[in-house]
């Protein structure tokens, strides 16, 4: 039943997280009988909706009701890309990268005008393409990452090299107030890519990434142009983040 049903089985992870606290890919494996391939990418998924944090091994439970969290992620999600979306003039030229928050930014491009814009991802494309607007839209090409669901590679870096860009929008799963924006994912000479061949970096992240501890550093904030978050950023971590140079800016939730 669960091989068959993907969404049934990523409620059953949730539930088993509620209870447990934790858990991980090689008891998963075996509770639904599935591939670890396809459990990490549930879990995956799951993170991208704000449910679990990954950790080697496995997934553990943020500490809140995850109803009432996944519904405020996406309010934040939504102001941040509002607040992100007032950076774009019409005409501009911008890479989006993949994740739930930069894609939070497609519906806010419906009112530009005369945009290119290159991607990564097929879900970002697609989006794209059904806009009243039509802006013009370019893919990477690659090879397809599992983890990030996303075109990655020396065929996707070429193709970015090919273009210059006025910005680039891409997501974070940590904020690091030291070292930059972090990710799971090891593959991150993509994200370095896309910063290098625009004029200005914006990263779009809720506050609460402060709080994960991530291994691998995707972006240093000397490459960081702009971060937008939520007001419920610290100020302390504000100032500290401004004082590396990049513009912090905090969008009201609505």
């Amino acid at each position: 039943m669960y091989k068959r049903n993907t969404q049934l089985r990523r409620r059953a992870i949730v539930d088993r997280l509620m209870s447990q606290g934790e858990v991980t890919v090689e008891a998963l494996t075996k509770a639904f009988s599935t591939s670890e391939v396809t459990i990490r990418k549930d879990l995956t998924e799951l993170e991208r909706n704000g449910l679990l944090v990954r950790k080697y091994g496995g997934a553990m439970l943020l500490p809140q009701d995850t109803h009432e969290l996944e519904e405020e992620l996406s309010v934040r999600k939504v102001s941040i890309a509002k607040a992100a979306s007032q950076l774009i003039r019409d005409h501009n030229r911008i890479i989006i990268d993949s994740g739930s928050t930069t894609s939070a930014l497609l519906p806010e491009l419906n009112h530009k005008r005369g945009l290119v814009v290159m991607t990564n991802a097929l879900h970002v494309a697609s989006s794209l393409l059904e806009l009243e607007n039509e802006p013009t839209v370019l893919m990477t090409g690659g090879t397809w990452d599992t983890q990030s669901h996303s075109f990655q590679g020396q065929m996707a870096e070429q193709m970015l090299r090919a273009y210059n860009f006025d910005q680039a929008f891409l997501g974070a799963a940590g904020l690091d107030l030291e070292k930059g924006s972090t990710t799971f994912n090891e593959l991150t000479q993509l994200s370095k890519v896309m910063a290098e061949v625009a004029q200005q970096v914006i990263v779009l992240a809720e506050s609460e990434k402060l709080q994960r501890k991530i291994p691998n550093l995707e972006l240093p904030w000397s490459m960081i142009s702009v971060l937008v978050t939520d007001d419920q950023m610290p100020a302390e971590a504000k100032r500290q983040i401004e004082q590396k140079g990049v513009t912090v800016i905090c969008a009201a939730s609505e």
